[in-house]
């Protein structure tokens, strides 16, 4: 199994879910976040400058297994990309075991 950690634009997260929907991952937790990015120019949108520190973001928690692994992350990124400076990042971290509260199941079977 691993966790997908994803930081994308707020404004892709329709685009993403959808997407990941379509490569059945149905089940994933987000939140709203705010950041602090490498990019240190500002760039100007309708005659107001902005970071792209600024954009809002939103934090994905996905767990698969490791045969879901690829789709998800190339469904994040072809839902999620704009080409410009602050799209985001993708994390793809082990994780150990899973129980399944309810029964005390253990193992990959707890994500279905």
């Amino acid at each position: 199994m691993k966790k997908i950690e994803a930081i994308i634009r707020k404004s892709k997260f329709t685009e993403v879910r959808d997407a990941l929907h379509a490569v059945e991952v149905n089940f994933f937790s987000y939140w709203d976040v705010t950041g602090i990015g490498n990019e240190k120019q500002g760039h100007v949108y309708r005659g107001i400058s902005y970071s792209t520190s600024d954009i809002q973001r939103r934090y994905l928690s996905i767990v698969v297994n490791d045969d879901f692994v690829d789709r998800a992350v190339k469904a994040i990124i072809d839902a999620g990309a704009t080409d410009r400076v602050g799209d985001g990042k993708i994390f793809i971290l082990p994780v150990e075991d899973a129980i399944r509260i309810r029964t005390g199941e253990h193992g990959g079977t707890t994500l279905n």
